[in-house]
């Protein structure tokens, strides 16, 4: 499963534990992760982001966008959020930093589409 795959999957997951668990994996244990809206740092951290995304959006889906490219030890990729199979609300941009043992550091996010407020 690729870096993207694994980073979709643990936005979208529900069960607690298996989310901790996905970010741990995915994670380094200092890793960060800043968007518009958020600053955070550290394994609880993200998995309370993640969960509070969740909340903000129930019964949304995180899936991968069209844009990826990778080089040393950088990726960037858009995502969609949105009711599962349709038009996704909302549509990011996502620069991830791997650490040597293939791991997350940082992500910067951006949002490029968002609900009217």
């Amino acid at each position: 499963m690729s870096i993207v795959e694994r980073y979709i999957a643990a936005w979208n997951e529900t069960d607690a534990d298996a989310r901790a668990k996905a970010v741990a994996e995915l994670w380094t244990e200092e890793a960060t992760y800043t968007d518009p809206l958020a600053d955070v740092a550290g394994h609880e951290a993200i998995a309370a982001l993640i969960e509070g995304a969740q909340g903000m959006f129930s019964g949304f889906v995180f899936s991968a966008g069209e844009v990826y490219d990778a080089h040393h030890d950088i990726a960037r990729f858009t995502w969609h959020l949105g009711p599962e199979g349709q038009e996704p609300v909302v549509v990011g941009f996502d620069v991830v930093e791997l650490a040597e043992d293939g791991r997350i550091r940082k992500v910067l996010g951006f949002l490029d589409k968002v609900p009217a407020a």
